[in-house]
């Protein structure tokens, strides 16, 4: 209506946009007003702009494989850059798994002298945010969230402020009542927001970490001194960039990892109609396409695949089944589990440090069960991530070693 007023009876006018783009239906845009100028006006000359000038050829080919479902002005990109890496797509066994693999790559990206600052990890929902903060943290990595990170964002403050008095222990019973005052739902109904959705995995992710930490003991403010070393970075606005898709738009990196490509994540799971499917569609062509050289896309096995995936290509892959919570072993007169909880104990005394600092009893426990004969399976370990395994890796093999008497 502003431009019809603007133009009066004229048609000089230049319009520029890229349909493949449109994300943001939820502030009422929509690709129509672009498409439609043709038809509007008459004397339209529409002009392709489809050399890029951003990335390698190959990662190109694979947005391109998206353009027959994506509709509108079919435009296939053309690289004018050289030929560079072939897009990684990779199935996990278990998040931990994915996480030790996104960690482990951005070393290497880094020691081929790609700055953290030119790293990305892209994700549909905020709150996923939480489970790279903490694998970077532990890593040693630097990062910046952008749109907030765990502990800045509403569920974490306002329950955080809840936890009197500071020296108080029973923290997990401590912080589900708190969560359960700020709204904790056992479970999430159909049709909830975003924000809400985030806010709901905020609070339960909290309760949870709560739970972990109560297995090895503490105050509260152990246990938010634990969170902080967990979850915040040193780099002050510097480091592996953090953010969603959508924040993602109009932005580039060297090296994109695109996290997470299942159901109910991408396509979002309140994306039932079908241009709420195609919005979710283009999404993903944003998220291809922000990657300069290097891109990775990785997935949960035991979740179903995004349907995004056979639409590039990528048909079912199977892998060894994840190690279930149902496989852990638990039981006071376990001799691995003993005799790592000694090992635990002995190494929180050399280096002056809370006990659930070096293992929670849940990581202990999962190591009993898988029995790993090298640094290599017990890197498969959820919660063993790779400082862990540099700094006790050795010691842990030995602790297990005596347990069962074996060389």
């Amino acid at each position: 209506t502003l431009l019809e007023r603007w133009l009066g009876g004229r048609d000089d006018l230049c319009v520029v946009g890229d349909d493949y783009q449109s994300i943001y239906g939820f502030t009422g845009a929509t690709p129509r007003h672009l498409l439609e100028m043709p038809r509007r006006f008459a004397r339209t000359q529409v002009i392709r702009l489809e050399t890029n000038y951003r990335s390698s050829p190959e990662i190109l080919d694979f947005a391109n494989k998206l353009v027959p479902r994506l509709g509108g002005a079919e435009k296939n990109l053309k690289a004018s850059l050289p030929s560079g890496d072939t897009p990684e797509v990779r199935p996990f066994t278990s998040e931990d798994a994915e996480r030790r693999f996104v960690v482990e790559q951005i070393k290497e990206l880094h020691e081929r002298r790609v700055p953290y600052e030119d790293i990305a990890i892209l994700y549909r929902v905020n709150f996923r945010s939480e489970d790279y903060e903490e694998a970077l943290a532990g890593a040693g990595l630097p990062f910046q969230v952008r749109g907030g990170n765990f502990l800045a964002r509403p569920a974490a403050r306002r329950l955080l402020n809840r936890l009197r008095p500071p020296n108080a222990t029973g923290v997990a019973g401590r912080v589900r009542a708190a969560a359960v005052k700020e709204g904790l739902l056992p479970e999430l109904p159909e049709g909830l927001g975003e924000q809400e959705t985030t806010r709901q995995n905020d609070l339960a992710r909290l309760v949870h970490l709560a739970e972990e930490f109560d297995a090895a003991g503490g105050s509260v403010n152990d246990f938010v001194a634990d969170l902080k070393a967990r979850f915040t970075s040193e780099g002050g606005g510097r480091g592996v960039n953090l953010l969603t898709l959508h924040r993602a738009k109009g932005l580039e990196f060297e090296a994109v990892f695109l996290v997470r490509l299942e159901e109910g994540e991408l396509p979002f799971k309140r994306a039932k109609s079908d241009e709420a499917v195609a919005e979710e569609r283009r999404l993903l062509y944003v998220g291809i396409t922000r990657a300069k050289r290097h891109l990775f896309v990785t997935r949960v096995v035991g979740t179903k695949a995004s349907r995004y995936l056979a639409e590039l290509g990528i048909g079912p892959q199977s892998t060894r089944a994840p190690l279930s919570a149902a496989g852990s072993r638990s039981a006071a007169d376990d001799p691995a589990v003993s005799a790592l909880k000694r090992w635990r104990l002995q190494r929180a005394r050399d280096d002056s440090v809370p006990a659930f600092v070096v293992f929670h009893n849940s990581t202990l426990e999962a190591i009993a069960a898988a029995e790993p004969a090298d640094l290599v399976q017990l890197s498969d370990v959820p919660g063993v991530g790779p400082a862990k395994l540099e700094r006790y890796g050795n010691e842990i093999l030995q602790a297990l070693s005596g347990a069962t008497g074996s060389g």
